[in-house]
């Protein structure tokens, strides 16, 4: 969506996000947004909830790694952990 909707401010200092924009973003009644002022423009920003925290979290994979003593670990029992400390 590269195209510009207009808004309006209220008495009251409130705007009104289109409704497109809602709706791309999925912002309802509750939502957080960020506004950060920048060389006289406004950038907005929808906040993540917990569920969206949660969600990114389980993501992330879960490995079990062994490091010995002498800070070697089984590659057979951790495939994984080589490649994730290298390209994080």
């Amino acid at each position: 969506m590269n195209r510009v909707l207009i808004g309006k401010v209220s008495q009251k200092g409130q705007v009104v996000i289109p409704i497109q924009i809602r709706k791309a973003l999925g912002l309802k009644k509750g939502s957080k947004v960020s506004f950060e002022l920048n060389n006289g423009e406004i950038t907005i920003k929808k906040l993540p909830t917990a569920l969206d925290w949660a969600n990114l979290v389980k993501q992330i994979a879960v490995e079990d790694v062994n490091i010995d003593e002498n800070g070697y670990f089984d590659p057979k029992k951790s495939p994984d952990f080589h490649d994730w400390m290298v390209n994080g």
